[in-house]
């Protein structure tokens, strides 16, 4: 079974988001914990993908969006990069931002991130209207026969 849970800022983020972050990205708690909301995602009761969400100059910025390298290709990243979309909908976010390697590019892409730093940067930043932010559809979907599809 696939569960979501929010960690609220200064919430304890041990037995969650951290062991996922450590896996992923090879850092610990930082100071942005303390301002960001935190999205993790559960497989059968374990934690496998964390993303979080903050606030700063005039936009939500995401950040150490991963997921458990035996758990990839399931899908439990696009929830947690829609989970964090959502929240930022949900605030009357009028831009989501974020710093991306090159090759993760097309995968906020899908979602309708758009590059914003000159070509050949890394990271790469990338950004969306909130007002763009479209949550029931992907992009590149290549089902011909979906309801989503406009």
């Amino acid at each position: 079974m696939v569960q979501g849970k929010w960690f609220e800022p200064g919430q304890p983020l041990e037995d969650a988001v951290l062991p996922v972050r450590r896996s992923v990205f090879g850092r610990e708690r930082d100071s942005l914990d303390d301002e960001s909301w935190n999205a993790c995602v559960y497989l059968d009761g374990r934690p496998v993908a964390a993303g979080r969400i903050w606030w700063k100059e005039d936009a939500f910025w995401l950040g150490d969006i991963g997921v458990l390298e035996e758990c990839r290709n399931q899908r439990l990243g696009d929830l947690v990069l829609r989970l964090l979309l959502f929240k930022a909908q949900s605030h009357a976010a009028r831009e989501v931002r974020l710093f991306s390697p090159p090759d993760t590019v097309g995968f906020f892409s899908r979602l309708g991130l758009e590059a914003v730093s000159p070509a050949g940067t890394d990271p790469i930043e990338m950004a969306v209207a909130g007002s763009a932010i479209d949550l029931d559809t992907c992009k590149s979907c290549r089902k011909t026969n979906c309801p989503n599809r406009r």
